[in-house]
């Protein structure tokens, strides 16, 4: 059986040279979902080599036993720790490292021979799987083919019977030994997630399902299609009866749900004011960045995917993905207020309700409309939580450098919801304290001239060549960012979507070797 490789057909022939390596998937656990070409290699193999832990028993050896003849060489790879501790110089890492040394070595010397050698490995080999370690060892030295398996993952999803995921629907998979945090963060802002490694590390996983709010649609799985199976809620699993070879999975939420719809605000028989449901529906409003899916923190992406319905103004309303089941109600840019009162009127009825806003909710956005409503009879016993956003400032000055990196003031340039003379007032109060400013709200068209008189304003306080920033679209396709001099601010290149920022007397302006100019303010200031 020696001097053996795969042929066009499926069959394994002789060869002179080195052996051939095999990694064999050996498919969850039932050995009748073993591929056909993993029973092939499996009954020509030399070798068949195992991992398994310090008790002996491998599950991989299990599966493939029937298919096993008795003159098979076998190698235990046998772990010297799996989740104790260890003495070893190196740690855990370094007992582990030196064993994948000296078990690569054994089935060298196998091979160097002209063996077969088939590395048997439940589920998929490269796929969180033991082989993984040889094959990065050996498979550059020998041939080597890479049989594939049925994933716990698959098994998982078809012993529930539910579908892992749909149409656009992105799946994350996640080892059960990550941080919480990390966990929590990863969970919220995915549609569908499957995680590993459960065990020990069960009460971490179950804690961040809950904090991340996908604990009702988690399922457990241990040991799908092997003996001892079983499947339930994973808010019902008591932790101490979870082995290492489970998995949770937060399956497709688009399973039997209707497509999206869009309504209009004060469309008769869509949005009308209904009596309060039995189960009181919640409102978060959330803050969506300067631009597009790159600037959504982990936190709002969840809440989006996870709401009901989204309310919001148009612009911002496009920049989140059409998802089935999910209503929209979109407005124009002036009704803040019909727009909160909206949202908590759907949640009154039970809705879980999204109020999307750009930049961050809290500056010159939803949130305070919405908890102004919010605050008011009938809406005061409505939950509503306000999730951050990426700020246009924040957003323009990094692009710039660091124009604010010390002491600065935000201000919005727009006399709609307040006059002139308060605006006025605060930028002479804010220009004489020496603080950079963020100007929101600079110009549109029907507001021509504030520009011009911001200029002049704070010329009485700033050196002529003082830098300003014109951040315009920023994230968006027709993003530019320019510095110029006070003095020379043009109105005529301000927008309803430029931001400005006003340096300090202390913000440089530097052009690097690249041509590059970047805009900075220092964080020390110089003593009197």
């Amino acid at each position: 059986m020696s001097e053996q490789q795969a042929t066009g057909d499926g069959s394994v022939a002789n060869t002179a040279g080195p052996g051939r390596l095999y990694g064999v998937g050996l498919g969850p656990g039932d050995p009748s979902l073993m591929t056909v070409r993993a029973v092939q290699v499996i009954g020509r193999a030399d070798v068949i080599a195992y991992h398994s832990a310090r008790h002996g028993r491998s599950i991989a050896r299990s599966i493939a036993a029937e298919h096993l003849r008795a003159d098979h060489i076998e190698e235990a790879l046998v772990y010297p720790v799996t989740t104790e501790s260890t003495d070893h110089p190196g740690g855990y890492r370094g007992a582990l490292d030196e064993f994948y040394e000296s078990a690569a070595a054994r089935l060298a010397a196998h091979l160097d021979a002209g063996r077969t050698v088939a590395v048997i490995s439940e589920g998929d080999p490269l796929f969180y799987g033991s082989y993984q370690h040889m094959h990065k060892r050996l498979a550059h030295r020998y041939p080597t083919e890479v049989i594939p398996g049925v994933t716990s993952i698959s098994a998982a999803a078809a012993r529930l019977g539910k579908p892992l995921a749909e149409a656009d629907e992105v799946l994350t998979i996640l080892p059960g030994t990550l941080p919480e945090e990390e966990l929590t963060a990863r969970l919220a802002s995915t549609d569908t997630a499957v995680v590993m490694k459960l065990g020990r590390t069960f009460p971490t996983v179950r804690r961040a399902m809950e904090r991340s709010g996908r604990l009702p649609e988690a399922h457990y799985v241990e040991r799908a299609t092997m003996s001892g199976e079983r499947t339930q809620k994973l808010a019902d699993i008591d932790a101490e009866t979870v082995p290492y070879f489970s998995v949770t999975v937060v399956p497709s939420r688009i399973a039997d749900l209707p497509p999206a719809t869009t309504a209009t605000p004060g469309t008769p028989g869509s949005d009308e004011p209904a009596a309060p449901s039995d189960e009181t529906g919640e409102v978060v409003v959330i803050g969506t960045g300067p631009a597009g899916p790159l600037w959504l923190t982990p936190e709002s992406r969840g809440a989006l995917a996870a709401a009901e319905d989204l309310v919001g103004y148009t612009t911002y309303l496009d920049r989140v993905p059409l998802r089935p089941g999910q209503r929209r109600h979109a407005s124009d840019n002036k009704v803040e207020s019909e727009r909160a009162e909206l949202a908590l009127d759907l949640a009154r009825r039970g809705r879980r309700v999204a109020v999307v806003s750009g930049g961050d909710p809290g500056i010159f956005a939803m949130a305070t409309a919405v908890l102004e409503v919010a605050s008011q009879d009938p809406y005061r016993a409505i939950p509503v939580r306000v999730l951050p956003g990426v700020t246009a400032a924040n957003a323009a000055a990094a692009r710039a450098g660091a124009p604010l990196g010390h002491d600065y003031a935000v201000i919005s340039l727009s006399d709609r919801l307040k006059p002139w003379e308060v605006i006025a007032e605060r930028l002479h109060a804010a220009a004489s304290a020496d603080l950079a400013l963020a100007l929101y709200n600079p110009g549109s068209r029907s507001r021509t001239w504030q520009v011009g008189k911001t200029r002049e304003l704070l010329l009485e306080h700033r050196a002529p060549d003082t830098p300003v920033i014109l951040a315009r679209d920023i994230g968006g396709p027709e993003e530019s960012v320019r510095t110029v001099h006070l003095a020379d601010l043009d109105p005529l290149q301000v927008d309803m979507r430029t931001l400005l920022i006003v340096g300090s007397s202390q913000t440089q302006a530097v052009r690097r070797d690249d041509g590059t100019e970047i805009v900075w303010t220092p964080r020390r200031y110089p003593e009197k």
